[in-house]
């Protein structure tokens, strides 16, 4: 009971990160999850409340969301995860972790040189990304980080990139649970488990709103940073507790 308890009360601070900088829940919860349940487990219960936590940053940001960028990312985003999540039967969890680890890192410099000399994403572009990281997100277990500068490279920021970011990782997840219930890791405990998570995560994004208001465009910045770190170390994290 008190494990469920903690668990709950991860998970809701989690969900408010998440809803702060549109990232970066998951990204709390896999070692934990891993730690509990082992990875083959704890990726089908994040694919259920990533798509519950992304549902209700929709409901909080819905008037803000931009639909072209949506549609233009996630109409090659969805069949690429469900490509990816086939994938992920045959390819070394770990050596994709680490890879992408090292990436999430490398991220943060180039973001903010990109930030710097104002380059911006195209429409065009927003569809090539969310072919490349539709099919990541059905292959490993998190890649929230990815879409945060191809958004806020297209020039999105605040409620507009929360609400658009999470209609199109919603489209992705959903694509991917879709996969995981076809080849029967969808069983009854993973889909409770993922639903509680997933209630808690939904709070989250409320909780953040009126802070959302308040950041400052620096400060942003800063924590879109901050995700990127916890994203490169939780990878390689989550790698060691794969490994043992």
């Amino acid at each position: 009971m008190l494990a469920c308890a903690s668990l709950f009360l991860i998970a809701l601070a989690a969900g408010t990160l998440g809803g702060l900088v549109g990232t970066g829940s998951s990204l709390v919860l896999l070692p934990v999850l891993v730690t509990m349940y082992g990875p083959r487990v704890a990726v089908p219960i994040m694919a259920v409340a990533a798509v519950m936590a992304n549902v209700s940053r929709v409901a909080a940001w819905w008037k803000h969301i931009r639909w072209r960028p949506v549609l233009a990312y996630a109409v090659p985003g969805t069949p690429a995860a469900v490509l990816g999540a086939h994938t992920l039967l045959t390819i070394p969890q770990t050596v994709v972790e680490n890879v992408l680890g090292g990436f999430f890192l490398l991220m943060i410099p180039v973001r903010r040189i990109i930030a710097a000399r104002q380059w911006r994403v195209r429409l065009w572009q927003l569809g090539g990304a969310g072919g490349l990281v539709g099919f990541l997100t059905g292959l490993i277990l998190s890649t929230g980080p990815l879409s945060v500068p191809v958004f806020t490279g297209y020039g999105l920021t605040g409620g507009s990139f929360l609400g658009t970011e999470a209609a199109s990782a919603m489209m992705l997840y959903l694509a991917k649970m879709a996969t995981f219930d076809q080849f029967g890791a969808l069983n009854h405990s993973v889909v409770i488990r993922g639903l509680a998570i997933g209630a808690a995560l939904m709070i989250g994004p409320f909780l953040a709103r009126p802070l959302v208001r308040r950041l400052h465009t620096r400060t942003y910045g800063l924590l879109i940073d901050l995700v990127l770190l916890v994203a490169g170390v939780g990878l390689f994290v989550t790698t060691l507790g794969t490994a043992r």
